[in-house]
């Protein structure tokens, strides 16, 4: 924190400009030796938010005419005083500047240093230093507003009502324990189990908002199964808008996995078409249908093309019964044999009271709107609007909140067990160390390096 450090803001490459960030004690000292400015009065005027225009030197060398943003501390991204330098686009401009401030006295920042510091001096907590991760690899709209969300604060929020909860908890506990000859509140079971309840109902709430902010944030493994030539990989190639798979008359063609990432309906799916299902003496094609079943082990939704018309095969029957509440059924090819008001009467023919069947056609692009809207109500877990509520989507968060209430969870149970209060406040003390680790409030040097080390350098 001593230190003063430099680096490259912008993508690797050439482009228009390339912006250099430079934050620390040193800041302003590397500057004012190294930049001109072409309007010296409004320079030295010493604003706190200002633009200038000049000309950066190495001693007598000009090296560019460049715009400087002077950001004072402490009103800045990290606290301190931070300058971005913006120069012309081409790489060796950037690095001839980058060593002339290293000559200066600044070094080479480290992955996420820049937000490390922003951190420890209070500009935000962990859980928005995470959110600017995800919003820099958002793909889509979705992940991308989940990740603004919670780089305002509106999840930290939550997390504070609860931290807040349980340090109240812990200190009634502790109050009692330390004190008992003192006029302190009496310690009744009965109201601290109110209390220790409501910070569970709290933390529930959030956990039960992490599924789908953990898809928002990292996508959906979708697996897309069938019997060969059902029209797995035509559903596969009009998901994506291209031709990503071979499709042909011949059953068995697709004989590996065909991994790919598609946007449905502001959802990240993660696609992976797999072999037909069926029975096969050839050893290439066994192999990709052992496959086929554990990548459905793993899956989080399944989708199941079955051709309209025919009878379900033992596989796929085996699919519903195994993995029902994961499956939505797409009744393909549907365009060959039936109308959509006949519809009813084929269901007739199915055990619909597994997984969601849509009437589907591929070749008529029929049934994606259905598909789209089925896979949306699973995510949003039936809600009608796509919420707009701060939602736990870190694995590294949702874990420690697991953690913490379980932790809630054996306190009651100690509680009403009638077990000592000093054993009480150890389950509740566990529970308030690993709600602080989420924000940050307490957290392992060593933990923090590791979540810091997934920034880019000039982050």
């Amino acid at each position: 924190m001593d230190d003063t450090i430099i680096a490259l803001a912008t993508a690797v490459g050439e482009g228009s400009i390339h912006v250099l960030r430079l934050s620390g004690p040193q800041a302003k000292e590397i500057i004012d030796q190294a930049f001109t400015p072409h309007h010296p009065k409004r320079w030295q005027e010493m604003s706190q938010f200002t633009l200038h225009l000049g000309h950066f030197y190495a001693g007598e060398k000009v090296l560019d005419e460049v715009l400087i943003s002077r950001m004072l501390a402490p009103s800045s991204y990290t606290g301190e005083d931070v300058y971005e330098i913006n120069c012309h686009g081409g790489l060796y401009i950037a690095e001839r500047i980058i060593k002339e401030c290293i000559r200066l006295g600044a070094r080479l920042a480290e992955a996420g240093e820049f937000t490390k510091r922003a951190f420890l001096n209070g500009k935000l907590d962990l859980i928005q230093a995470e959110a600017i991760v995800d919003l820099i690899s958002a793909k889509t709209d979705s992940s991308a507003d989940l990740a603004l969300h919670q780089m305002e604060g509106l999840l930290s929020q939550k997390i504070s009502i609860l931290r807040e909860q349980v340090l109240e908890t812990l200190a009634f506990i502790e109050a009692g324990i330390d004190f008992p000859e003192d006029d302190v509140e009496s310690l009744d079971r009965e109201s601290l189990l109110q209390r220790i309840s409501k910070g569970l109902d709290i933390a529930r709430d959030l956990l039960k908002g992490s599924k789908t902010g953990r898809i928002l944030r990292e996508g959906m493994l979708t697996v897309i199964v069938g019997q060969p030539n059902v029209g797995k990989s035509s559903l596969l190639n009009a998901l994506m808008g291209e031709e990503r798979a071979i499709v042909t008359d011949i059953p068995g063609t697709t004989r590996d996995e065909i991994r790919e990432a598609v946007n449905i309906g502001g959802i990240l799916l993660q696609l992976v078409d797999t072999a037909g299902i069926r029975e096969s003496e050839d050893l290439v094609e066994k192999l990709g249908i052992e496959r086929t079943w554990k990548a459905m082990e793993k899956a989080e939704l399944i989708l199941l093309i079955i051709q309209a018309g025919q009878e379900l095969s033992v596989e796929e029957l085996r699919i519903l019964n195994e993995y029902n509440k994961d499956v939505i059924v797409l009744i393909n090819k549907i365009d060959l044999f039936y109308s959509k008001e006949q519809f009813e009467g084929i269901l007739q023919n199915y055990p619909t009271q597994q997984g969601v069947w849509i009437p589907f056609s591929v070749k008529e692009n029929s049934g994606f709107d259905e598909l789209e809207k089925e896979i949306i109500r699973r995510v949003y877990q039936g809600k009608d609007e796509r919420t707009k509520e701060p939602l736990l989507s870190n694995v590294r968060q949702i874990m420690a909140l697991e953690r913490a209430s379980l932790a809630l969870a054996s306190g009651f149970d100690s509680v009403r067990n009638g077990l000592p209060w000093d054993i009480v406040s150890i389950d509740i003390r566990q529970a308030l160390q690993e709600i602080s680790q989420i924000t940050g409030d307490t957290i392992q040097e060593s933990l923090l390096d590791d979540i810091f080390s997934r920034f880019c350098i000039g982050k």
